[in-house]
C-alpha cells in the first residue's frame, strides 16, 4: 500500500466529472500512478461527480474502494465550480488542486503547478496554454475563441494572466478558504472569476505553460459557455471586490504557507 497516499495528504487533487463512464476509470488510474510516482509527499485525489446521468458514480465509488488516496463524492446538482469548490473547501490538505478528467494537460505539469506554492513564491498557480513555452494542440476554432477571450479578459476587466480557463490549477488552502466565498459562478466561468477576484485583492498568480491536447470528445458546449462568459464578465466588470475580502486575504503572512 501506498504510504505516501495514505497519510494526511500535503496536496490533494480534485476531478471534477459529469457523464465521464468512457474515460473515468482509465484517467484516474493515469493520475493516481503518476503521483505515486512523481509526487513526493501524501497525496489525495477526489472524483467529485456533478449530478451525472451515465456510469460515472458506480465507476467513481468503485475506483474509491480500489485505489489507496482516492475517495469520490456525489452533489446532486451540475456545476464544474461548484464540484470544484465543494472538494476544496472540504479538504484538510495544504495544497489544493484540479485536473479535468480528459488529462488533456500533460501531467509531467503537476510538480511545477504545486511547487510555487508549497515555496512560498505564489498563492495560486495555473497552467497556461498561451504562455512562452506552452504546447498546444487544437483546432483551430477553439484555438481563436481561446486567445480571443483571454484578450477580453485582459482588455476588460485587466488580466494579468494569459490564460484563465485551463482545467489545470492549484491554490494555497488557507487562501481558498478566504477566497472562495467571493466567486459567485458555480459553473465554467468560476476559474475566471475566482482569477480576476485573486488578482483584484493582490494574491500572486504564477502561470505555468504546458503542453495541452484537445479531447475531441470534449462535454464542453462552446456557443452556451461563450455567452455564460460573457455574461459573468459584464459582472465582474460592474462589480468591485466584495467588501473585506482584501483584508481578509493580504492578512495571510508567507511564512504560513506549508
Amino acid at each position: 500500500m501506498n504510504d505516501l497516499l495514505e497519510a494526511v495528504p500535503v496536496l490533494e487533487v480534485a476531478i471534477p466529472v459529469y457523464n465521464e463512464e468512457r474515460v473515468l476509470e482509465q484517467n484516474v488510474r493515469a493520475l493516481h500512478a503518476h503521483v505515486h510516482t512523481a509526487i513526493p509527499f501524501a497525496t489525495r485525489l477526489t472524483i467529485v461527480d456533478n449530478a451525472s446521468e451515465d456510469g460515472t458514480p458506480l465507476i467513481g465509488k468503485r475506483l474509491a474502494t480500489e485505489l489507496d488516496g482516492v475517495r469520490f463524492m456525489h452533489l446532486a446538482e451540475k456545476g464544474r465550480g461548484r464540484a470544484i469548490r465543494t472538494a476544496w473547501m472540504a479538504s484538510d490538505a495544504r495544497v489544493l488542486a484540479y485536473t479535468d478528467v480528459d488529462l488533456s494537460t500533460s501531467l509531467g505539469a503537476l510538480g511545477a503547478l504545486i511547487a510555487p506554492l508549497l515555496s512560498g513564491s505564489s498563492d495560486i498557480s495555473i497552467g497556461s496554454r498561451l504562455a512562452p513555452g506552452a504546447r498546444v494542440t487544437r483546432s483551430a476554432e477553439r484555438e481563436f475563441i481561446s486567445r480571443t477571450y483571454n484578450l477580453l479578459l485582459r482588455s476588460v476587466l485587466h488580466a494579468h494572466f494569459r490564460d484563465a480557463q485551463c482545467g489545470f490549477k492549484a491554490i494555497r488552502a488557507q487562501v481558498a478558504r478566504e477566497l472562495l466565498p467571493a466567486v459567485r459562478d458555480q459553473g465554467w466561468f468560476f476559474d475566471t472569476e475566482l482569477l480576476i477576484v485573486a488578482q483584484r485583492v493582490g494574491l500572486r498568480i504564477h502561470e505555468v505553460p504546458v503542453e495541452w491536447v484537445e479531447d475531441p470528445d470534449s462535454r464542453v458546449n462552446i456557443p452556451r459557455t461563450v455567452a455564460t462568459d460573457l455574461r459573468g464578465v459584464l459582472r465582474m466588470l460592474r462589480h468591485p471586490e466584495p467588501a473585506g475580502i482584501a483584508l481578509r486575504v493580504r492578512s495571510i503572512r508567507p511564512q504560513e504557507v506549508p
